[in-house]
């Protein structure tokens, strides 16, 4: 026979189950009416990319918070060689490509010029692209002159920062994409279009590493001593002025 204190807590937790159940429910689809041990899904510490609620603590209420002036974020070192957007003399005479002029190189070079490039410099690399056509001012590579003398480091540095009227696309193509553009406008730089890449190719592999050609008017270039890494960008779209998560030192 049953003790009466055991049919008594069976009932009790029968009792306590079905009002539960009967909270958690409801027929508003955008409740999800009581959770169970709500802290195993929704985070205590503060979460970057997501948030549930008002935070009292950070600037706006949001759990993201302005990286700290200079920061560098874990891994992407490499996107950065802390040589001022203006200054691309000093790229052409200190940056080195380290990567190889194979053929796999050239040919995703190639790749990736006629994704980001070949709209404004176009498939021969003369500037006339649909939009280098509408535009104008598009430098020529295949002409004798200035622009055919741009070494990778030159070119390096204009795809990440940006000249004239060309945007940077630093944020688009990653350091080892750039360099291999570089490369393939290096072919360009012979006169004979897409053809320059076949016979660069012919030539076999070559290191890039004695890759010193200056042009004169880089070499005029006043250069600065370095990158000032305790002050924000003053350039709009490129980081803040100010640093938000304490002073700068």
């Amino acid at each position: 026979m049953t003790h009466p204190l055991i049919l008594s807590l069976r009932a009790s937790v029968l009792l306590l189950s079905l009002g539960g159940l009967a909270s958690s429910c409801t027929p508003q689809a955008d409740n999800a009416g009581v959770e169970y041990a709500p802290e195993m899904y929704e985070s205590i510490p503060y979460e970057p990319l997501r948030q549930t609620g008002y935070n009292t603590i950070n600037a706006f209420g949001i759990n993201e918070r302005t990286p700290a002036t200079g920061t560098v974020a874990r891994g992407k070192l490499s996107y950065y060689d802390h040589i001022p957007k203006d200054s691309v003399g000093i790229a052409e005479r200190t940056l080195r490509n380290p990567f190889a002029y194979t053929k796999a190189n050239l040919e995703e070079g190639k790749l990736l010029y006629s994704r980001y490039c070949q709209h404004c410099h176009g498939e021969q690399g003369n500037g006339q692209g649909p939009v280098g056509l509408k535009f104008k001012g598009v430098p020529n590579y295949a002409a004798a002159g200035y622009y055919s003398k741009m070494n990778d480091g030159h070119i390096y540095h204009v795809i990440q920062w940006g000249r004239n009227r060309m945007m940077p696309h630093g944020s688009q193509v990653i350091p080892e994409e750039r360099w291999k553009i570089a490369m393939y406008v290096r072919a360009l730089e012979l006169g004979k279009g897409p053809d320059g890449l076949t016979e660069m190719i012919a030539k076999g592999p070559k290191s890039s590493a004695s890759d010193t050609t200056v042009t004169t008017a880089a070499a005029s270039t006043t250069p600065a001593s370095k990158a000032d890494l305790s002050t924000g960008s003053e350039t709009p779209g490129q980081g803040n002025t100010k640093g938000q998560n304490g002073s700068a030192k």
